[in-house]
């Protein structure tokens, strides 16, 4: 069986003409909703498989969040230009060529409406909307990354912040 993990990045500052979207940080709110989320997915998941996420700086301090609660060295946390923004499916399909078949999860970090598509076309029943620091995992009946296909995956669990 392998996992697909899906967390979108937590609450970030405004939009501010002095910094661009790529640049904008997790408010404080956004760090400790973070941190909350990363020790309920802790109590889900003993270990994460293979973090990936989007390099931009919301997404990727989200990411290291999660990575702190499961002592994940930062060299060990993969970021990935094709979770910027706009990734298809196709983007995600073209990463799970590039993941070791020794991993049975992969997590990936990165930003809506992307990553609610992307559950919803994996998933065998469809998945309405993945909130702000929301963890979709999402099983698949397949000993390779490349039997990965749409519609085939199972929403194991949803987590989502209290507001």
């Amino acid at each position: 069986m392998k996992k697909i993990i899906l967390i979108r990045h937590g609450r970030a500052e405004n939009q501010d003409p002095y910094i661009t979207d790529f640049e904008r940080s997790l408010t404080v709110k956004g760090k400790i909703i973070s941190r909350e989320m990363a020790k309920l997915f802790r109590k889900k998941e003993k270990n994460p498989g293979l973090i990936i996420t989007s390099p931009a700086f919301r997404a990727l301090e989200t990411a290291l969040i999660f990575a702190d609660e499961f002592e994940i060295r930062l060299e060990n946390v993969k970021m990935d230009a094709r979770l910027c923004f706009r990734p298809g499916i196709n983007h995600l399909f073209e990463i799970l060529k590039s993941v070791i078949s020794n991993y049975d999860a992969i997590t990936l970090f990165g930003h809506n409406p992307s990553l609610t598509e992307m559950a919803d076309r994996l998933s065998r029943d469809g998945f309405e909307f993945l909130t702000k620091t929301g963890i979709v995992c999402l099983s698949f009946p397949a000993e390779s990354w490349a039997e990965i296909k749409l519609n085939t995956g199972n929403v194991e669990y949803f987590l989502k912040a209290e507001k």
